[in-house]
């Protein structure tokens, strides 16, 4: 037993004396390392399938993410959301509720549960009766208010989602859920998540826009973040007037040989400071914009240019209408952008809370509705007849709906626990209804839908599966649908 184990010791110290010469390795060892190899190949194989190296080789070379295959055929090739900030009243909209109208005026029923609401206390508020007048369109016969009377003649391409819930009861939170996920700042948006599983479809524009009006949307930047994703898939706000992005434009006197020599001379700095700082994203999606910024200077005014556009197309979206100018010209910017191969465009309605009546909903909600309704039928039809809707997802929804008890006596408060949101184009199997909400539209009752439900279902229009769409952040797999959400299948013929 000695001499076996002194043997291996003193040939162990004769290869240390002569480094030359290395033990053979056993079949045994020969077979495990080889194995091992072939163990890694496979599994490098399966994480690049389910898109673990999307961040790696996202980069066409142009400033813009590489365009890559779909987990799945895609029904859509492009999204246009259509986000009424501020939450339109869902059951003044497109879910009447008789039961509202016959305790009109009564305290809340015990049964129902008072919510916790935005303005503490207004809950015990009398249950307030819409005043609009219903009508059955389509061959579905889905109903529709006198609101959006206009919209309502294209209902039979558009499924209508009754029973969506989410957690933000603040617009902050809500605004921030409805975009990203989690009503918590930090999560890349549902559009930077898109431009990151599918890249750009074009080389001169971004793969990401957001439009909105005059003012700011609550919460700003953090709505289109690309948060813990590469810096590059952030959305990109387009301004109403003048040049469409800040800064596009050269100055005064600079020609376009000395903008291209600046750019290859500022890149080569660039790319000199980053070669140790390859956890920068930030500079290299700041790189990134120089190049695409340069191709855009042609490309973007190009884009937003409505003058090319007939006069019976600028009238068919309102634009010779003040009070439907604003929108209708986002909503046609929307379509030429898609046309042109952005991926995700959001317009906004409303930013900075327009839809928020606390206080005289009448007042409020038609003027939003007048402002919104022939932009919206005309994006509808217009995409339609251009064989675009075909395969371009279009949604429309708020933050969240509103109560069906008063605020102020005249107004209604935040609820985020049941309200409308509905999608048509794109696959999508129209004149339905999906789930629904209580007797009085409080809260979902039938066939629940999260906004994770809502995300999951746009992204399967786009050939993506949200469970396998991953970026590996902190040493999670972290999803655009976190830890929840499923496809609405039914929406889909």
């Amino acid at each position: 037993m000695a001499n076996a184990t002194v043997a291996p010791i003193q040939e162990l110290k004769m290869v240390e004396k002569q480094p030359h010469i290395r033990p053979l390795a056993s079949r045994r060892d020969f077979l495990c390392r080889a194995g091992s190899g072939f163990g890694s190949i496979a599994l490098t194989c399966l994480l690049d399938r389910d898109g673990f190296f999307a961040h790696a080789a996202a980069d066409a070379g142009n400033g813009l993410p590489a365009a890559r295959q779909p987990h799945h055929p895609a029904k859509a090739r492009s999204v246009i959301w259509l986000f009424m900030e501020g939450g339109p009243s869902h059951v003044d909209l497109f879910d009447p509720k008789p039961e509202l109208d016959r305790l009109a005026g009564q305290p809340m029923p015990e049964s129902f549960a008072r919510p916790f609401t935005a303005n503490k206390g207004v809950a015990n508020n009398t249950l307030m009766p819409s005043r609009r007048s219903w009508k059955q369109y389509g061959e579905g016969g889905l109903w529709v208010s006198d609101w959006y009377s206009q919209m309502a003649r294209h209902v039979d391409d558009i499924a209508v989602f009754r029973s969506c819930h989410q957690e933000g009861i603040n617009h902050v939170g809500a605004l921030c859920q409805m975009n990203t996920g989690s009503i918590l700042a930090g999560r890349p948006s549902l559009g930077a998540w898109t431009s990151y599983g599918l890249g750009s479809a074009n080389q001169n524009l971004p793969a990401f826009v957001i439009l909105r009006e005059v003012r700011q949307v609550v919460g700003g930047p953090k709505n289109w973040s690309s948060g813990f994703l590469p810096a590059s898939y952030q959305g990109t706000l387009f301004r109403k007037e003048g040049s469409p992005i800040f800064h596009l434009n050269s100055p005064e006197g600079i020609t376009d040989g000395q903008q291209r020599s600046k750019l290859d001379y500022l890149r080569a700095l660039n790319r000199f400071y980053a070669e140790d700082k390859a956890e920068d994203t930030e500079l290299e999606a700041r790189l990134k914009s120089y190049e695409l910024a340069y191709r855009m200077q042609s490309a973007a005014p190009e884009a937003i240019d409505l003058s090319r556009e007939s006069e019976a197309t600028r009238r068919l979206y309102g634009l010779d209408d003040e009070s439907t100018a604003t929108f209708g010209r986002n909503c046609l910017l929307a379509r030429r952008l898609v046309e042109r191969g952005v991926r995700f465009v959001q317009c906004y309605s409303g930013s900075g809370q327009g839809w928020d009546a606390h206080e005289d909903l009448e007042g409020n909600h038609s003027k939003m509705t007048r402002s919104t309704d022939k932009p919206i039928a005309g994006l509808l039809a217009d995409l339609k007849a251009r064989g675009l809707l075909e395969e371009t997802l279009v949604v429309w929804g708020g933050e969240f709906g509103r109560t069906p008890f008063n605020e102020r006596g005249n107004g209604r408060d935040h609820n985020p626990w049941g309200f409308t949101v509905w999608m048509a184009g794109a696959g999508i199997k129209g004149g339905q209804v999906i789930g629904s909400t209580d007797e009085i539209g409080l809260r979902a009752a039938e066939r629940p839908c999260h906004i994770h439900d809502i995300h999951a279902t746009i992204l399967h229009a786009l050939g993506l599966n949200h469970l396998n769409l991953t970026y590996l952040h902190n040493g999670r797999s972290e999803r655009a649908t976190i830890n929840g959400g499923e496809v609405i299948e039914e929406a889909f013929a």
